[in-house]
């Protein structure tokens, strides 16, 4: 068998390679030679009150305490909305009485709430105002007593 024949791709491969290689052993010489000149204290970051890293300690005197019982970890509640009122308007965006489910757009929100024909007291169409109330089913929100809206 012959020799195979060098391409330009698999020469310009190979010495990217070898480049790559002298980068990596100049660095481990370099970081060899100033291993000593490091001490721990270079080594430490802090943050400022504003949360940007910087070399310098934080003030001791500037500390403010904070109670644990201040912290509140959790998400926060949706203090726009009335707990008494549980009745929503929305939009059918989606209803199909074949199938037996639908979608509805809330107004308030603007979020698509899922609907099962047996949480449907009148037969809706799209695009028809409804209201109606949402519970929490197993895998999202779901409409329920969902009714034609007949204002005026």
């Amino acid at each position: 068998m012959g020799k195979g024949r060098e391409t330009y791709g698999k020469k310009d491969v190979r010495t990217k390679k070898e480049k790559k290689r002298k980068e990596k052993e100049l660095k481990r010489i370099e970081r060899r030679e100033n291993k000593g000149t490091g001490s721990p204290e270079d080594m430490f970051a802090y943050v400022d009150e504003f949360g940007n890293i910087t070399s310098t300690p934080p003030d001791p005197s500037q500390r403010a305490t904070v109670r644990a019982e201040d912290i509140q970890i959790a998400v926060p509640r949706n203090l726009s909305s009335d707990p008494d009122d549980t009745t929503h308007s929305g939009v059918v965006k989606f209803f199909d009485e074949g199938k037996g489910y639908g979608f509805i757009k809330d107004l308030e929100n603007k979020q698509d709430i899922f609907v099962h024909a047996s949480g449907v007291i009148d037969p809706i169409t799209e695009g028809n105002k409804v209201t109606f109330e949402v519970v929490k089913g197993m895998n999202g929100w779901n409409a329920v007593n969902v009714k034609i809206d007949r204002e005026p």
